[in-house]
């Protein structure tokens, strides 16, 4: 666990490198643009389908005296609204991650590669439409999962850990394959993989701890759904941070286990 701790630090600090900070621009606009469609042309289709669903199977009552039991009755007029706000919150937090997978992680493994790593041999075990084919795939085997585990949410403790193994699963699959894709071969990645899988699950399940925070600022009742535009815009901005921060620490974790993997070689070739 040493270096899960290690190159934590290490992703922390190079967080704040200028390239960094910049390099977080373009899956934020990217995103954003995405968003800004989707909700344009989907938003109102999708809360008009909820609405009538609630009235079809009278919902309203139903919601209205769950929340005021739970002292939360300035949510009952917003309810619907709100609903679909959180339905879609996953799928953002999707977007930013897969973003930052295809259009990021490549620069980033370079970055950390050639600063602190110069002596590894680039193997190109990877390639652009592997990446996306990870992401897409992982994305797919996820959404699958999620809708199955929603039941789940009726015991709470449950449900937070299964969805936190589920957001490290899928983090942990897009980060490890976009960070050896230059520099390992796919042999190597696939060992990687094998021998350091629970660490590299914490490093995924932590992160994908952390980027669920961004969503409490959804949970503001009215005030979301009034400002859910900026909110929204707001939310893929701190996605893209977290997930940017995820594959530096990423990369630093796999990339030094590849250094290792290569120097245990040598040694056994000796």
């Amino acid at each position: 666990m040493g270096a899960v701790f290690r190159t934590w630090g290490r992703a922390f600090l190079s967080q704040w490198h200028g390239k960094m900070l910049l390099m977080s621009i373009a899956p934020f606009l990217l995103a954003l643009a995405v968003w800004a469609a989707a909700l344009y042309f989907g938003l109102q289709p999708l809360i008009d389908y909820l609405h009538a669903l609630f009235t079809e199977h009278n919902l309203f009552s139903t919601s209205t005296s769950w929340l005021r039991s739970l002292g939360l009755g300035t949510l009952t007029a917003v309810v619907v609204p709100l609903i679909a706000m959180l339905a879609l919150l996953p799928l953002m937090i999707l977007t930013a991650l897969v973003f930052i997978g295809v259009v990021a992680m490549p620069l980033i493994g370079r970055h950390v590669g050639l600063r602190h790593y110069p002596q590894l041999e680039q193997r190109h075990g990877g390639s652009i439409i592997g990446s996306i084919g990870v992401a897409l795939g992982g994305m797919a085997i996820f959404i699958g999962l999620w809708i199955l585990t929603l039941p789940l949410y009726a015991f709470p403790p449950l449900a937070v850990v299964v969805q936190a193994l589920l957001w490290g699963w899928l983090t942990c699959r897009v980060m490890v394959y976009d960070t050896l894709a230059d520099y390992a071969s796919a042999e190597e990645r696939r060992q990687i993989l094998s021998e350091h899988r629970w660490r590299l699950l914490i490093i995924g399940v932590v992160s994908g701890a952390a980027g669920a925070l961004p969503g409490a600022i959804w949970l503001s009742g009215v005030m979301a759904v009034v400002m859910f535009p900026f909110l929204a815009a707001v939310s893929i901005w701190l996605y893209v941070l977290i997930f940017i921060f995820t594959g530096l620490w990423f990369a630093y974790y796999c990339l030094d286990a590849l250094a290792r993997l290569r120097a245990q070689e040598v040694i056994e070739k000796e």
